[in-house]
């Protein structure tokens, strides 16, 4: 992810020094991982012009709040919210000796089991991971609550979701921070997503909706989650952050992107001696059945929360950040 665009130099929250020094910070804990992170060549003017000054502004928002700041990230499938994640994450730490602990939505994901169960009582389309209501948003609430009201020696377990087996790893793998923390990311396709109004939701937006879900029970459910537990999980961030993409084809081709790149990984792990009848790689017919699942709020999202979010990142159809636009006015008191 590149940029055509550089952070505005009204929101420009650190000196020249400050701001030279911190570049070069960032730059030399990413010498060994650019490779990783797979970002363009024109990584040092993406830290000068874009990443150094956003952490600046999120810092300066941490420091007014005098307590751990709890950061959205939202972006359809593909947005690249992940390495934005990286990219701030290593900035904020390296760069203004922040403690940041992150995780995505998609690690709350329901195991496979309650999603059966929840497809039984409620809708058969609950069984495929996505849509509000297939999340444990109660372990988001107690892990973010965990965070914010740390002490030196609080253990915070983060769980782990691997989706090429489409289930919850098991709790002896799942992350674990110990301690306080300045920063917490919390990012995901549907962070910080609005319901939508009942009458929206009569007519189908995709075949998926019209042809498995046509009295609309499935929609009105995920909706419903929206305007409950989601919205008591989302009131508790601070800023929040979009990776606007350009349009829904936008999603599929980088969602399709990403189901390449896990097969890919899963058959270098994988090798021929190991079974790998469990892995849940999907192919084009299956990724676009996927995606309609997200459809119906990713088009929502994307109308409303470019005016809704503190901090907007648009993308183009080459995956550029191409304007950068800021809703939330940082004060000078």
């Amino acid at each position: 992810m590149s940029i055509l665009a550089s952070w505005p130099d009204s929101h420009i929250c650190l000196t020249d020094v400050e701001r030279k020094e911190a570049v070069a910070a960032v730059e030399t804990a990413f010498s060994s991982a650019l490779e990783n992170l797979q970002v363009d060549i024109g990584f040092k003017e993406m830290v000068d012009q874009l990443y150094v000054p956003m952490g600046a502004w999120i810092a300066q928002h941490q420091i007014r709040k005098q307590q751990p700041l709890v950061l959205g990230i939202n972006g359809a499938q593909g947005a690249g919210k992940s390495t934005l994640f990286n990219l701030l994450e290593v900035t904020l730490v390296e760069g203004f000796g922040l403690k940041v602990v992150g995780f995505s939505i998609d690690d709350l994901y329901k195991t496979r089991d309650d999603r059966a169960v929840l497809a039984q009582q409620v809708h058969p389309l609950l069984s495929t991971r996505g849509v509000p209501g297939t999340h444990d948003i109660d372990l988001g609430i107690d892990i973010i609550d965990s965070l914010l009201n740390a002490d030196d020696q609080t253990v915070t377990s983060i769980p782990v979701f691997d989706k090429s087996i489409d289930d919850r790893c098991p709790e002896h793998t799942w992350q674990e921070w110990v301690g306080k923390v300045d920063i917490i990311v919390l990012e995901g396709w549907c962070v910080g997503a609005k319901p939508q109004a009942d009458e929206l939701l009569i007519e189908p937006v995709n075949g998926l909706e019209a042809e498995e879900d046509p009295e609309g029970s499935w929609r009105h459910y995920a909706n419903q989650q929206l305007k409950a537990q989601y919205a008591t999980l989302f009131s508790r961030i601070d800023l929040l952050l979009m990776l606007q993409v350009p349009s829904m084809q936008a999603v599929f081709e980088w969602r399709s992107l990403q189901e390449k790149k896990l097969a890919e990984r899963m058959q270098y792990i994988h090798d021929a001696q190991q079974p790998s009848d469990h892995l849940r790689i999907m192919n084009e017919q299956q990724i676009v059945r996927f995606i309609q699942h997200y459809e119906r709020l990713t088009r929502a999202m994307l109308e409303q929360m470019p005016d809704q979010a503190d901090l907007v990142l648009k993308l183009n159809e080459n995956h550029k950040i191409e304007e950068i636009k800021i809703n939330r006015i940082l004060s000078t008191k």
